[in-house]
């Protein structure tokens, strides 16, 4: 039996029938794409970032926003892009320390993708159905650095 997630829901919106210029943004914060949050119009992108929080928080067992040690606000997916992105860490260091066993090719897949999910560019973010196709394991990955993932000029990403 395969579990499914179904009806995301997490980008939505107030006041449905409202020109969506006018509406008001609601879910967890953590969750919202950028553009979201500055210019209110879910999209297919706006999913995608809010499935690629999810797949970060389900790896490393935290919340998508939460506080460190010293009450600074800290947001997951900005933490795992600056963990592996300071050099001196792997990616995998992000992967809760609860977990005992894992694949570590398969962990690395996982929050890889979450970030590529969750780039700070729509038009960088992987489509759901090629987000499947990694996950079933008929396409690889593209390979990409820490670096691509700061990215906010369409013209480097194209």
């Amino acid at each position: 039996m395969n579990g499914r997630l179904g009806d995301f829901g997490l980008a939505r919106l107030h006041d449905h029938g409202a020109d969506a210029h006018t509406t008001h943004v609601a879910g967890t914060r953590g969750y919202l794409a950028p553009e979201l949050t500055r210019f209110g119009k879910a999209t297919k992108a706006t999913d995608v970032f809010a499935f690629g929080a999810f797949v970060l928080e389900v790896a490393c067992g935290r919340r998508p926003v939460g506080f460190n040690a010293r009450g600074e606000l800290l947001v997951l997916v900005q933490w795992v892009r600056d963990t592996w992105g300071s050099g001196s860490c792997s990616i995998l260091d992000t992967v809760d320390p609860r977990l005992d066993e894992y694949a570590a090719d398969e962990a690395e897949l996982v929050l890889k993708l979450g970030l590529l999910c969750s780039h700070p560019l729509p038009v960088a973010r992987p489509s759901m159905r090629l987000v499947m196709r990694y996950l079933d394991g008929d396409l690889p990955l593209p390979e990409f650095s820490p670096e691509y993932l700061n990215i906010t000029d369409v013209d480097q990403v194209l």
